[in-house]
């Protein structure tokens, strides 16, 4: 498992440390729109005292409670290739959902689709429900304790999650090294129409 442990937590805490203050650096930059060695020492210094007094409030406990992740500690290049393929999902759910809502006959099925997906690191649910709502046709209703809730608009929608199974569940859990865990459960309650 990814789990960062006391000797993991301080260079994680680095890590950390120097991605916030690089992002909040480069948003100083962009709201002052200054260059000027004055306001870039400013800026500078800000992002840095705020990266620090903030960086225990983003130090996350692990779904057992025995370690913690850091937001800012996930692989950035395989993150990175995953919005390039969710990108390309979200295109094509958006192509399925207008030839959806164009056909005369309107084939929508609505459903709630519940699963459990078993992952330690809070950051891998938060990417997984942010994931399944901007693809078109479903929507994250709830998520605690690895038990997702979803709202699918059609049978293709909720066929997709295939018992937190389908494709963008196990992306999620490599891009975040976790493993698959138990069998998870799904539900499905509907209003057949």
């Amino acid at each position: 498992m990814n789990k960062i442990m006391n000797k993991d937590l301080r260079s994680s805490q680095t890590k950390h440390l120097i991605a916030l203050t690089v992002i909040l650096f480069v948003f100083w930059i962009l709201l002052s729109g200054k260059m000027e060695a004055k306001y870039l020492t400013i800026g500078f210094v800000t992002s840095v005292v705020s990266a620090w007094l903030t960086l225990s409030l983003l130090r996350l406990p692990s779904a057992d409670g025995k370690g913690y992740f850091m937001v800012f500690d996930f692989p950035y290049g395989k993150y990175a290739f995953y919005w390039v393929w969710l990108i390309k999902e979200i295109v094509k759910a958006n192509i399925d959902i207008a030839l959806v809502v164009l056909n005369p006959k309107l084939p929508i099925n609505p459903q709630v689709v519940n699963f459990k997906r078993p992952m330690d690191n809070p950051m891998a649910h938060v990417t997984l429900a942010n994931s399944i709502t901007l693809t078109p046709g479903t929507i994250t209703v709830d998520v605690q304790n690895g038990t997702y809730i979803i709202h699918a608009l059609t049978d293709g929608a909720a066929e997709a999650l295939e018992n937190g199974q389908g494709e963008m569940m196990v992306r999620v859990s490599r891009l975040f090294n976790e493993e698959a865990g138990e069998k998870p459960v799904q539900q499905k309650e509907g209003d057949n129409k």
